[in-house]
Protein backbone atom coordinates (compact mmCIF):
# COMPACT_ATOMS: atom_id res chain seq x y z
CA UNK A 1 0.00 0.00 0.00
CA UNK A 2 1.28 3.23 -0.70
CA UNK A 3 1.19 6.46 1.68
CA UNK A 4 -0.66 9.54 1.01
CA UNK A 5 1.25 12.31 -0.91
CA UNK A 6 2.02 15.78 0.97
CA UNK A 7 -0.70 18.36 0.85
CA UNK A 8 -0.72 20.59 -1.53
CA UNK A 9 -2.96 23.32 0.44
CA UNK A 10 -2.41 25.45 4.02
CA UNK A 11 -4.45 24.40 7.07
CA UNK A 12 -7.10 27.32 6.49
CA UNK A 13 -7.90 26.15 2.67
CA UNK A 14 -8.91 22.82 4.10
CA UNK A 15 -11.16 24.13 6.91
CA UNK A 16 -12.72 26.45 4.35
CA UNK A 17 -13.81 23.14 2.58
CA UNK A 18 -14.74 21.06 4.73
CA UNK A 19 -16.78 24.40 5.67
CA UNK A 20 -19.01 23.79 2.47
CA UNK A 21 -20.53 20.29 3.65
CA UNK A 22 -23.48 21.08 5.78
CA UNK A 23 -24.34 19.29 8.72
CA UNK A 24 -26.41 18.66 11.36
CA UNK A 25 -25.38 19.47 14.85
CA UNK A 26 -25.81 17.18 17.80
CA UNK A 27 -25.28 17.35 21.43
CA UNK A 28 -24.06 14.04 22.90
CA UNK A 29 -24.38 13.16 26.12
CA UNK A 30 -22.86 11.04 28.87
CA UNK A 31 -22.84 10.92 32.41
CA UNK A 32 -19.55 9.92 34.80
CA UNK A 33 -19.22 7.18 37.48
CA UNK A 34 -20.36 9.78 40.25
CA UNK A 35 -23.55 11.11 38.53
CA UNK A 36 -22.28 14.19 36.64
CA UNK A 37 -23.93 14.63 33.19
CA UNK A 38 -20.99 15.70 30.93
CA UNK A 39 -22.04 17.36 27.36
CA UNK A 40 -20.69 18.68 24.33
CA UNK A 41 -21.65 19.99 20.90
CA UNK A 42 -20.37 18.01 17.49
CA UNK A 43 -20.78 17.97 14.17
CA UNK A 44 -19.23 15.00 13.13
CA UNK A 45 -22.35 12.60 13.51
CA UNK A 46 -23.07 10.02 10.95
CA UNK A 47 -24.52 7.04 10.16
CA UNK A 48 -22.52 3.54 9.51
CA UNK A 49 -24.77 0.76 9.29
CA UNK A 50 -28.51 -0.64 9.61
CA UNK A 51 -27.82 -3.91 10.78
CA UNK A 52 -26.16 -3.58 13.09
CA UNK A 53 -27.33 0.02 13.84
CA UNK A 54 -24.28 1.90 13.88
CA UNK A 55 -23.97 5.83 13.93
CA UNK A 56 -19.81 7.66 14.57
CA UNK A 57 -18.71 10.81 15.81
CA UNK A 58 -15.59 11.91 16.45
CA UNK A 59 -14.07 14.16 19.27
CA UNK A 60 -10.57 16.54 19.42
CA UNK A 61 -8.62 14.24 21.45
CA UNK A 62 -7.17 17.20 23.62
CA UNK A 63 -11.23 17.74 24.79
CA UNK A 64 -10.98 17.62 28.60
CA UNK A 65 -14.78 15.33 27.90
CA UNK A 66 -12.33 12.90 26.57
CA UNK A 67 -11.67 10.13 29.33
CA UNK A 68 -14.73 10.35 30.57
CA UNK A 69 -16.26 9.31 26.54
CA UNK A 70 -13.46 7.12 26.07
CA UNK A 71 -14.22 5.39 29.34
CA UNK A 72 -18.43 5.21 29.32
CA UNK A 73 -20.48 1.93 28.04
CA UNK A 74 -23.04 4.55 26.72
CA UNK A 75 -24.04 7.60 25.44
CA UNK A 76 -26.44 9.79 24.02
CA UNK A 77 -26.58 11.80 20.63
CA UNK A 78 -29.59 14.76 20.47
CA UNK A 79 -30.02 15.98 17.10
CA UNK A 80 -31.17 19.61 17.99
CA UNK A 81 -33.64 21.80 16.18
CA UNK A 82 -33.24 25.24 15.10
CA UNK A 83 -34.91 26.26 17.74
CA UNK A 84 -32.40 24.95 19.99
CA UNK A 85 -29.06 27.43 18.90
CA UNK A 86 -28.95 28.55 22.16
CA UNK A 87 -27.73 25.05 23.56
CA UNK A 88 -25.25 24.20 20.77
CA UNK A 89 -23.44 26.94 21.99
CA UNK A 90 -23.73 26.15 25.62
CA UNK A 91 -22.65 23.04 25.12
CA UNK A 92 -19.86 24.37 22.53
CA UNK A 93 -18.21 27.18 24.73
CA UNK A 94 -19.56 26.94 28.16
CA UNK A 95 -17.34 26.12 30.50
CA UNK A 96 -18.75 24.50 34.12
CA UNK A 97 -22.05 22.72 34.90
CA UNK A 98 -23.45 22.59 30.90
CA UNK A 99 -26.57 21.14 31.92
CA UNK A 100 -27.58 23.77 34.89
CA UNK A 101 -31.20 24.72 33.79
CA UNK A 102 -31.35 22.32 30.71
CA UNK A 103 -34.78 20.17 30.39
CA UNK A 104 -33.69 16.53 30.00
CA UNK A 105 -34.44 13.12 31.20
CA UNK A 106 -32.74 9.80 31.96
CA UNK A 107 -33.22 7.47 28.99
CA UNK A 108 -32.97 3.66 29.47
CA UNK A 109 -29.51 3.92 29.91
CA UNK A 110 -29.60 6.13 32.22
CA UNK A 111 -27.87 8.82 30.06
CA UNK A 112 -29.63 12.22 29.52
CA UNK A 113 -31.88 13.14 26.43
CA UNK A 114 -32.08 16.33 26.24
CA UNK A 115 -36.10 17.91 26.14
CA UNK A 116 -36.83 19.28 22.37
CA UNK A 117 -34.44 17.62 20.59
CA UNK A 118 -36.01 16.46 17.41
CA UNK A 119 -33.93 12.77 17.67
CA UNK A 120 -32.17 10.75 20.22
CA UNK A 121 -29.84 7.88 19.58
CA UNK A 122 -28.57 5.45 23.28
CA UNK A 123 -25.95 4.04 21.91
CA UNK A 124 -23.34 1.52 23.65
CA UNK A 125 -19.94 2.47 22.90
CA UNK A 126 -19.08 -0.21 20.81
CA UNK A 127 -15.90 0.92 19.32
CA UNK A 128 -13.12 3.68 19.19
CA UNK A 129 -10.17 4.86 16.37
CA UNK A 130 -7.63 7.19 17.31
CA UNK A 131 -6.96 9.02 14.42
CA UNK A 132 -5.18 12.35 13.59
CA UNK A 133 -6.04 14.53 16.13
CA UNK A 134 -9.51 13.03 17.15
CA UNK A 135 -10.86 9.97 18.20
CA UNK A 136 -13.85 8.34 16.12
CA UNK A 137 -16.53 6.62 18.04
CA UNK A 138 -18.90 4.18 16.75
CA UNK A 139 -21.69 3.17 18.94
CA UNK A 140 -24.27 0.44 18.26
CA UNK A 141 -27.68 1.99 18.87
CA UNK A 142 -29.93 0.73 21.47
CA UNK A 143 -32.96 2.88 21.65
CA UNK A 144 -33.47 5.49 19.12
CA UNK A 145 -36.68 8.33 19.19
CA UNK A 146 -38.18 10.99 16.68
CA UNK A 147 -39.89 13.67 17.53
CA UNK A 148 -43.07 14.63 15.61
CA UNK A 149 -42.69 16.64 12.79
CA UNK A 150 -43.79 20.25 13.07
CA UNK A 151 -42.55 23.59 12.33
CA UNK A 152 -40.99 23.35 15.56
CA UNK A 153 -38.88 20.30 14.52
CA UNK A 154 -36.55 21.59 11.77
CA UNK A 155 -32.77 20.75 12.27
CA UNK A 156 -30.42 23.27 13.24
CA UNK A 157 -27.31 23.17 10.54
CA UNK A 158 -23.86 24.51 9.98
CA UNK A 159 -22.65 25.65 7.09
CA UNK A 160 -19.92 27.89 5.92
CA UNK A 161 -19.24 29.39 9.40
CA UNK A 162 -22.65 30.06 10.74
CA UNK A 163 -26.11 28.31 11.81
CA UNK A 164 -29.17 27.87 9.03
CA UNK A 165 -32.23 25.68 9.34
CA UNK A 166 -33.55 23.68 6.63
CA UNK A 167 -37.47 24.07 5.01
CA UNK A 168 -38.67 21.75 2.15
CA UNK A 169 -38.05 22.53 -1.63
CA UNK A 170 -40.71 23.59 -3.95
CA UNK A 171 -41.95 21.40 -6.29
Amino acid sequence: MTSAKTPNFDPKEFRAALGQFATGVTVITTRTDSGQLIGITASSFNSVSLDPPLVLWSLATRSASMPVFRANSHYVVNVLAASQIDLCKRFATLKGDRFAGVSHAAGDTGMPVLDGAIAWFECHNRSRYDEGDHVIFVGEVERCGVRPKTSEAAPLVFHAGDFHTLGPLGN
